[in-house]
């Protein structure tokens, strides 16, 4: 592995990155007011699953072919975007009451689970982010090989962002108890968790890479 001050630094630069305000803790942020604690945490895992695809196609030099193929970048940016907007009209259209939260159905578990999974693994950027980052702490004369170090340091990252989306909705669950009390309150998130999603959508698909 690399030598103990360069992880060192890529531990306070992981750490810097997860728990910086950004795209995915804002996701996690809106899943968790809008359908509660339970789809948050079940959001944040399916986030943590969705990112190990990153962390294997970056591990297999899979993630370089966006290097060489852009328009396979662009689509995929799109794709992701469009999901994320469609996601946003639905919490948009969802309705709810006033009230303590319900338990949330094993179906909406799934669906929060699988919805978060597939807006992980359309970001393109996520796997841009590995392949720029990582190399930075790979030593090749490691007794590791280079592969291996990628694995693990790619699941040290992963396991650090999935901390900052834990804390992320363990926050957001108590705002989220003090909106339900107002069915008024409560639709004014739905529409802000929802525009929440639909804005990170569009910034995806248009941003430039």
């Amino acid at each position: 592995m690399p030598a103990y001050d360069t992880l060192m630094a890529f531990a306070a630069a992981t750490l810097l990155f997860a728990y910086f305000p950004g795209p995915a803790l804002l996701y996690t942020a809106a899943q968790t007011l809008s359908r509660g604690r339970a789809a948050g945490f079940w959001a944040a895992f399916g986030i943590h699953i969705g990112c190990y695809v990153h962390v294997i196609a970056a591990t297999l030099g899979l993630s370089a072919v966006f290097a060489v193929v852009p328009a396979l970048y662009a689509a995929l940016k799109l794709a992701g975007g469009a999901y994320l907007v469609w996601l946003g009209f639905q919490m948009i259209r969802t309705r709810t009451v006033a009230g303590p939260t319900p338990e949330l159905p094993k179906r909406s578990r799934r669906r929060a689970f699988l919805d978060s999974v597939i807006v992980e693994v359309l970001n393109p950027k996520v796997a841009v982010f590995f392949i720029a980052f990582l190399p930075q702490f790979v030593d090749a004369n490691a007794a590791l090989p280079v592969w291996c170090q990628f694995l693990i340091l790619g699941t040290i990252v992963n396991l650090s962002f999935s901390s900052a989306d834990v804390f992320t909705v363990l926050f957001a669950s108590q705002v989220q108890k003090q909106l339900r009390r107002s069915s008024r309150w409560q639709d004014v998130s739905r529409w802000i968790t929802g525009s929440i999603l639909v804005g990170l959508g569009i910034k995806l698909a248009t941003e430039r890479s």
